[in-house]
């Protein structure tokens, strides 16, 4: 078993989390995920903590840590929540929301138009920043990822949608 699977996970006051066979749903004030589990993977609630367990030391004792962390991430998100912040870099490039679509000017002939999926809450408190807010951590990573990869910057002006406080390495421009 991994080292990480070995450490349990606190369940914090106002979270619940009930196991079903092959899967597990935590519930909390913001949210209620839920995730399936892999067969080699079993576990147990012994007061007030989680505890993975491998099924055999030989089966995949590497997948019993990934599940452990995936869990912690779960309580994480349905406590405090997670978020994403992206920048705007470059004339014109601006985001605005409206209802639930995330309006992009990225310096193409036409307007981006994203759809913001079920769980996510996109804002937008300057043209040139977004937050991407939500419970699922995983989700809140994709959103913004995608999202980026429409103009991620590039590496002679630096232009495009950034992480905020991404570095991004200037090369020097051709000499003639």
């Amino acid at each position: 078993m991994s080292r990480v699977a070995k450490m349990p996970v606190k369940i914090p006051a106002g979270v619940q989390i009930t196991p079903e066979p092959g899967s597990v749903t935590v519930k909390g004030a913001k949210a209620s995920l839920h995730l399936l589990l892999p067969k080699s993977v079993q576990i147990e609630i012994k007061d007030g903590q989680v505890v993975v367990m491998a099924d055999s030391v030989a089966a995949d004792p590497a997948m019993s840590g990934t599940v452990r962390a995936l869990i912690n991430n779960m309580v994480d998100g349905v406590t405090k929540g997670y978020e994403k912040r992206l920048a705007l870099v470059g004339v014109g490039y601006r985001a605005a929301t409206a209802g639930k679509k995330l309006n992009l000017s990225l310096g193409f002939s036409h307007p981006v138009e994203f759809p913001i999926p079920e769980g996510i809450t996109v804002e937008t408190p300057t043209q040139t920043e977004i937050i991407i807010k939500g419970a699922d951590k995983q989700m809140v990573g994709l959103v913004a990822a995608k999202i980026r990869g429409y103009r991620p910057p590039e590496p002679y002006k630096g232009k495009g949608v950034r992480y905020l406080g991404e570095k991004v390495v200037m090369k020097e421009a051709k000499k003639k």
